[in-house]
């Protein structure tokens, strides 16, 4: 049963949330603000938090700092509970990281569908950062595994490729294993309309286009550089012999692919149900990870505005919205088609 803890400064409110939770088999636990709700959320480490944004003592926003500092109970999902219906109120509540925002009166479905949608989103999160852990850890761990990776990327074929240029299409057969040696690689699904959806991008080190070699099947998606980008490029068969012969090497890449899947999965959930801010956020963080920092430790990125729209799975006009509150908020600047980062860790803040 999971337990939801209940942080509502009027009595009539908080009781009748309380009822509606248990009726709906919920184990419920209350408080009457914002400081005794931050005592119970570190003693009785509830599975999901509704509170109150407009309260004495502490506020909703109050709570949602003091939860966001503590690496124990970071990952906890709230909800925050408001009488105002204000833009501003609700910018800056999804801003420092709330899940969802709901405004009084609400409805009792509304409510539970969301309560529903944010548990099933910290389960699934929770689950993929146990398997993500264990799995690198194990990686690297395999030397002889590690040996064969690191040997498959050697003496092979190089090709270089510009800006925007077209690695393969979805359809195409596939004949190569690639290695990335420098450069920014996106694979992308595109859809009736033409719309180009970012599945995965890869950077130096990586490899790519394997699934296709293991399955002995067509592209299922397109690759395109982001910039200009060098490849070594690893015959089927070479791939194909190592896979059936080396079974530490087999192991390892199983729980490559396994870790690139969640990934996959994770960011699909990020898209469906984060904001727009979240989403943003996280592309730009994504993109800036591989990059060296500047003096300032600031990081400097260039990328379309479509590639990041693609990316974040919004609407690029929405993006550009996004990335213009950015700038006015002085997390990033833009200037000639690049984006510099100026405060990475107030945008993983944003992300949660």
């Amino acid at each position: 049963m999971k337990k939801i803890l209940v942080i509502e400064d009027n009595y009539e409110v908080r009781d009748n949330l309380c009822e509606i939770l248990e009726l709906s088999n919920y184990e419920v636990v209350s408080a009457e603000n914002g400081k005794v709700g931050v005592n119970k959320i570190l003693s009785e480490t509830p599975d999901l938090i509704i509170c109150d944004v407009m309260m004495p003592e502490l506020d909703g926003f109050g709570v949602l700092k003091i939860l966001n500092k503590n690496p124990k109970i970071n990952h906890t999902p709230l909800i925050f509970l408001t009488a105002k219906a204000e833009k501003s109120d609700f910018r800056k509540g999804m801003g420092l990281g709330a899940d969802d925002y709901i405004t009084k009166p609400f409805d009792d479905v509304e409510l539970l569908e969301a309560i529903e949608m944010r548990l099933a989103k910290a389960e699934k999160i929770s689950v993929n950062q146990e398997n993500n852990e264990s799995s690198i850890d194990a990686f690297f761990s395999q030397a002889r595994a590690q040996k064969e990776f690191d040997n498959l990327s050697i003496d092979r074929e190089i090709r270089h490729y510009k800006t925007k240029d077209i690695i393969f299409e979805e359809g195409q057969t596939a004949h190569w294993l690639f290695f990335v040696v420098s450069g920014q690689v996106k694979v992308y699904n595109t859809n009736d309309y033409g719309k180009d959806l970012i599945v995965q991008v890869y950077n130096e080190g990586a490899f790519f286009g394997y699934q296709p070699l293991l399955l002995e099947t067509p592209y299922k998606q397109s690759a395109a550089c982001m910039e200009d980008t060098t490849l070594r490029l690893i015959p089927k068969k070479d791939f194909s012999t190592l896979i059936t012969s080396n079974r530490d090497f087999s192991i390892q890449f199983i729980k490559m692919l396994t870790n690139r899947a969640e990934e996959a999965e994770r960011k699909l959930i990020d898209m469906a149900y984060n904001s727009v801010r979240k989403k943003v956020a996280s592309a730009l963080v994504s993109f800036a990870s591989d990059k060296k920092s500047n003096r300032d430790h600031s990081v400097t990125i260039s990328i379309s505005r479509e590639d990041l729209a693609s990316s974040a799975g919004t609407a690029k006009e929405t993006l550009i919205r996004t990335l213009s509150d950015f700038k006015s908020e002085g997390l990033i600047s833009i200037e000639k088609g690049t984006i510099t980062l100026h405060d990475l860790d107030e945008l993983n803040e944003l992300i949660g």
